[in-house]
């Protein structure tokens, strides 16, 4: 691989060890000693609650100037419930000496929904005689058949939220336990809980809408008979893989980053570099998907509240599952288990939460030179790093894929099962698919906001905007087939509020302009969205206040540890306007700054009879192509698959 020139000023960077690191996992007895030193303090009572515990990292400078041997400072950043109130505390503890070094209570803000709470709200509904009473008026006597599903509430303004964790729940009827419960739909039936106190506040019932008849199976034994023809597909890789795992410090054919797994953000990766002529060079400090919104189309009452920050509402690392080998990840397979803090305080492991495999990807490179008669030809094959987060209904898979040729690819996997609607025989809505027999599902979105927080060979990057644009027919363009790229540099926080254009193929490029390769050139990486949504609900709306980041594909903010989250910290119940929209309004400047990109991308799900049961993988993500990184095709230097594939010659 080639890079920049001699005399460009970038310093030479050097693997850490994973010793005594700062991006090392958090481990149980930090957690312990992190909880001990908050209930020492006298600042709590027994009914407090851990939403979230979490390494907090040191500033971005000190992560990248550490080295092997330097002092490690780590701290632990808490949030926590102390009370049945919209209230929470955060505290952040030195991991070292147990100190308690800040103590922040914040009024008004709601943390993540609470498994806790979340059973307290199930057994809350249970109890509730007027919600019995409406299962009775739809022929539902044993209450252990209904499935209850607490969804975060949303902010529409209701009095009886004020000052309270809320959550709406829906019912769903199971005839057995093993049932498909989103096959039958408890329609019209909406129940209002205090989950804090375990208080029902509201039953709301809209009307008796009969249960569909089908059970909506997609278990083996209810589809025989299975086919018999799929043959074994075995990978091997006889003399083992070619990644190594040091801790947590995974390389891989010049590759090297740290992977973690966050509570909300649930697969990170951190400084990811490449290896360039025995120079480690930068590209990403860290790279997430910092929110996510599931907002439904359907205006009415029953389904038109439904929106869902899986993130920031639920947890994407607190849902990950735990991989299985052939089922989840296939192949020559590592794991890595995932440490978290129980909302008592305890530390748990999650084991097998991230999955580190070898793909075959096709051909890498490849030509015929007729002239020469001689073919060359590589096969390539990428890195995969990934995640499964279960929330509620959906699984959502996370891969981050490494290329030989430096490209950066990121994919999110969509299945699970829908959201469903239940509807008399015959009736239909403007609103939602039918999928089954009186069984419809909403129109919705999936909306996610990576943050990529640059360091393309170097602290100091530009964004650049290019696109393809055609020129007129005159004297410059008499054949009428020229067109240029326009590359324009986003100077400020507003100019850079971006969205997709297919039209132009439109990309954005993260220019280093202090490093030039060898034809002179400023290094670079681009940004390749795939063709992607913004939100389609309304500004104005509920949900499009709290989700503003998805009003726009691309923001890009100047560097600030406080702006974690791309909804903010605390999306729960919030009234909108927070994060993306309320920083960047600052438009603050972007030249010669640290910056960081948030890229909001994902798919608008118009549902088929073919998703139900349960629906077959959908995919949305973009690539990190370099542009000029490089002096040239840095996978040269990939041998040839076999001798029958290297320097074949064309016959006569």
């Amino acid at each position: 691989m080639t890079g920049p020139t001699e005399g460009s000023g970038l310093a030479d960077l050097t693997y850490d060890e994973p010793s005594g690191h700062p991006l090392g996992p958090l481990t149980p007895p930090e957690i312990r000693a992190a909880v001990s030193a908050v209930r020492s303090s006298g600042r709590l009572n027994e009914n407090a609650r851990f939403a979230s515990v979490t390494l907090d990292l040191p500033d971005k400078g000190a992560l990248i100037s550490h080295r092997p041997g330097d002092p490690v400072a780590r701290r632990i950043r808490m949030i926590i419930v102390p009370s049945a109130d919209a209230t929470v505390v955060e505290a952040v503890v030195d991991a070292t000496d147990g100190r308690l070094l800040s103590w922040n209570e914040i009024p008004g803000v709601c943390p993540a929904l609470l498994f806790e709470e979340c059973m307290r709200v199930m057994a809350a509904v249970r109890a509730s005689s007027e919600w019995r009473a409406a299962l009775e008026r739809r022929g539902i006597k044993d209450v252990g058949q209904v499935q209850i599903d607490p969804w975060p509430t949303g902010n529409f303004g209701r009095g009886i939220e004020t000052n309270r964790r809320i959550a709406r729940c829906l019912s769903y009827f199971r005839e057995e336990p093993g049932d498909n419960g989103y096959a039958r739909p408890i329609e019209g039936l909406i129940v209002t809980v205090d989950s804090g106190r375990g208080e029902v506040l509201e039953v709301v019932d809209y009307g008796v809408v009969p249960l569909p008849p089908g059970k909506g199976s997609y278990y083996p034994e209810h589809h025989q008979p299975l086919r018999t023809n799929l043959r074994p597909l075995e990978i091997t890789q006889p003399e083992g893989t070619s990644f190594t795992l040091d801790g947590n410090l995974l390389r891989w054919q010049g590759w090297s980053m740290w992977v973690s797994m966050d509570p909300n953000d649930g697969l990170v990766l951190h400084q990811v570099g490449i290896l360039d002529h025995g120079r480690r060079r930068p590209v990403l400090h860290r790279a997430s998907i910092s929110e996510m919104v599931v907002p439904y189309g359907d205006p009415g009452p029953i389904h038109g509240w439904k929106n869902a920050f899986d993130a920031g509402e639920w947890g994407l690392g607190r849902m990950a599952n735990s991989l299985s080998l052939g089922c989840d990840c296939l192949g020559a397979i590592s794991y890595l288990d995932a440490t978290f803090c129980s909302e008592r305080g305890d530390p748990y492991v999650v084991e097998h939460a991230i999955c580190i495999h070898e793909e075959d990807f096709g051909i890498l490179w490849k030509h015929q030179d007729l002239h020469a008669n001689r073919t060359e030809v590589r096969r390539s094959r990428r890195l995969v790093v990934s995640s499964i987060a279960t929330v509620g209904n959906y699984e959502y898979g996370f891969y981050w894929y490494f290329y030989l040729d430096g490209t950066i690819q990121f994919e999110v996997k969509l299945t699970g099962i829908l959201q469903t609607q239940a509807v008399a025989p015959g009736g239909t809505s403007s609103f939602a698919s039918p999928i089954a027999e009186n069984l419809l599902a909403p129109y919705h979105q999936h909306l996610f906001c990576a943050r990529l927080d640059l360091q393309v060979d170097g602290a100091v990057n530009e964004v650049h905007e290019v696109n393809a644009q055609p020129l007129p027919l005159d004297g410059r363009n008499p054949w009428g087939n020229a067109f240029v790229a326009v590359d324009v540099r986003l100077d400020t926080e507003l100019a850079a509020r971006r969205d997709i254009d297919a039209t132009t193929s439109r990309t954005w490029k993260f220019v280093n302009p202090t490093v030039r390769n060898g034809i002179g050139q400023p290094v670079a990486y681009s940004l390749i969205p795939e063709s992607s949504p913004t939100m389609l609900a309304d500004p104005t709306s509920s949900v499009g206040r709290r989700a503003g980041f998805a009003r726009h594909n691309l923001w890009v903010t100047p560097y600030s540890p406080e702006e974690r989250r791309g909804a903010g910290d605390f999306p729960n119940q919030h009234p909108g306007g927070d994060g993306l929209p309320r920083w960047t309004e600052a438009d603050r400047s972007l030249v010669d700054a640290d910056v960081v990109v948030w890229h909001t991308f994902g798919l608008t799900h118009v549902p088929r009879p073919e998703d139900w049961p349960v629906m077959p993988v959908d995919r949305c993500g973009f690539r990190l192509v370099p542009f000029g990184f490089f002096d040239e095709n840095p996978s040269l230097d990939v041998p040839a698959p076999d001798t029958a594939c290297h320097d074949h010659r064309v016959a006569d």
